[in-house]
């Protein structure tokens, strides 16, 4: 049995990465040189380091339940930390040879040979099965799977007028994959987008993770963001149209305005941009975090919202030099943030566990949603209520967390309307319907289920082949998009 460095530094990476802990494993990734390592992300399962640990623990119990005369006695489980003190493991098997010792000279003294061996522990790999029901499980004939990343695609957006899905990967590139339905082939024609760097002269792939992507609102260009700082602006048919380079370090996240005349970016470097989308220029760099930006979200045109593992949220708006508004209130990194659909209401999300609603009128929080037991990672609103194609439908919002649940609000009550319990993983995304009636998530436990939000009832399932990092609905709302940590991106028709 022989290990590298370069191996161990990959799996705690990746360990990092599926844990939520994004800017540890991007530090921690720069200073093992992973981008450097000839590793095939796509091929490692997730959790691998959990997976050989357990084994590991696993045989460590099995040396100490095992006796010299190859029976096998029940022995109290080990901690990891235990299971790695040496002097505790040699104690443990000492306690057990001991006892087994008294058991056998017990047995002999009595003459007891029933041979009944109950009492003995025997060691298993086996984990109980989904729990899936098949009577709403999509069958594989309406899951289109794509491949062709070769690492994990962590994030998928739908074009808003037409079924082109862009995918964004750790292996560089950007995809766009055509699924209109004149386009039925098995194997969809995609795009490939490489996001390259200038290196001595010469154009080479940047190994750097594509974090972010965002289509313009008529679906005529593509955004990007990536680990290598730079933004892109890409044509439907696959072509650079811009790049906008002024970020010091990855960018965590980036969205088009609805006009569709500014980008605007968030950053590892504190700062957050408005770029102009035809020019790609810099309009306006906003510095007033204290530490990475995680999240941004327009609330207008002109204005926006912007959040940070500085715990604090800001406000601003193009052509003034400090923040409109400052909301502060969670204690620890805060994940994500959005405007409703009117631009009245900010929900935000931390790592803090709660979720909370501001306005604009107000200094503090409007609700202080406490209910889930772990980070929360992400949250949406409902495209229903006023100002809406849905306007006679409540507005509602959805959170997702690492405590394997989704949970449905009503914001203006302030209270948990649904918890949607079936996922055994973390929940990295969730997804609105055009229509507002149903909620798609995506979890580690490779499950996409598609909710009625109405009942909070499971509609349909579809289990993938690697965990899910990110789920979205098309225009029309009959197929829904995910994109998974093997590599694969598929697609569910859920046309009847």
């Amino acid at each position: 049995m022989s290990f590298s460095s370069d191996e161990v530094n990959f799996l705690v990476y990746r360990y990092l990465q599926e844990s939520g802990f994004t800017h540890s494993a991007y530090t921690f990734g720069i200073e093992s040189h992973i981008s450097q390592s000839n590793i095939n992300g796509a091929l490692v399962p997730p959790a691998a380091l959990l997976n050989i640990i357990q084994k590991g623990l696993q045989y460590t119990e099995a040396e100490i339940s095992l006796s010299e005369d190859g029976s096998e006695h029940p022995i109290e489980p080990l901690s990891l930390i235990d299971a790695v003190i040496p002097d505790v493991v040699a104690a443990r098997q000492k306690q057990y040879a001991k006892a087994h010792a008294e058991k056998t000279a017990a047995a002999a003294s009595s003459n007891n040979t029933n041979g009944d061996d109950s009492g003995i522990c025997k060691l298993s790999n086996h984990v109980d099965a989904m729990d899936v029901d098949e009577s709403i499980e999509i069958p594989s004939s309406r899951a289109r799977v794509l491949r062709g990343h070769e690492s994990e695609v962590f994030i998928c957006a739908w074009n808003p007028t037409k079924d082109l899905l862009a995918s964004g990967s750790g292996d560089s590139t950007a995809r766009i994959w055509n699924l209109c339905d004149n386009n039925s082939t098995n194997s969809p024609n995609q795009l490939v987008l490489q996001h390259c760097i200038q290196r001595g002269g010469t154009e080479v792939p940047s190994n750097k993770d594509v974090t972010s992507l965002d289509w313009n609102c008529d679906g005529t260009y593509l955004a990007t963001g990536s680990y290598d700082g730079f933004a892109r602006i890409w044509t439907t048919d696959g072509r650079l149209f811009s790049t906008l380079g002024q970020h010091k370090g990855p960018i965590f996240a980036l969205k088009w305005n609805k006009e569709g005349n500014y980008i605007l970016s968030a950053g590892v470097d504190k700062t957050t941009i408005i770029w102009d989308a035809s020019s790609g220029k810099c309009t306006q760099q906003f510095a007033f975090h204290n530490a990475p930006a995680l999240d941004v979200d327009w609330q207008s045109n002109d204005s926006f919202a912007s959040c940070s593992t500085d715990e604090r949220i800001h406000v601003c708006k193009l052509g003034v030099d400090k923040p409109i508004k400052t909301f502060q209130g969670h204690t620890n990194e805060v994940n994500a943030i959005k405007w409703d659909p009117q631009g009245e209401l900010l929900a935000s999300c931390s790592d803090d566990m709660t979720l909370k609603i501001w306005s604009m009128k107000h200094d503090t929080c409007v609700h202080d949603l406490q209910a889930h037991q772990k980070e929360i990672y992400t949250i949406k609103w409902s495209p229903t209520g006023q100002g809406t194609n849905n306007p006679n439908m409540n507005l509602v919002l959805a959170s997702a967390s690492f405590d394997s649940t989704v949970r449905l609000w009503d914001v203006e009550k302030g209270v948990c309307k649904h918890t949607l319990t079936k996922h055994q993983e973390p929940v990295y995304s969730v997804a609105f319907s055009p229509d507002g009636k149903y909620l798609a998530s995506g979890s580690f436990d490779k499950c996409v289920y598609i909710w009625s939000v109405q009942h909070g009832s499971l509609v349909n399932s579809y289990r993938g082949t690697g965990g899910i990092f990110e789920v979205c609905w098309n225009h029309r709302g009959d197929k829904v998009g995910a994109s998974a940590s093997d590599g694969s991106v598929f697609v569910l028709d859920l046309r009847k």
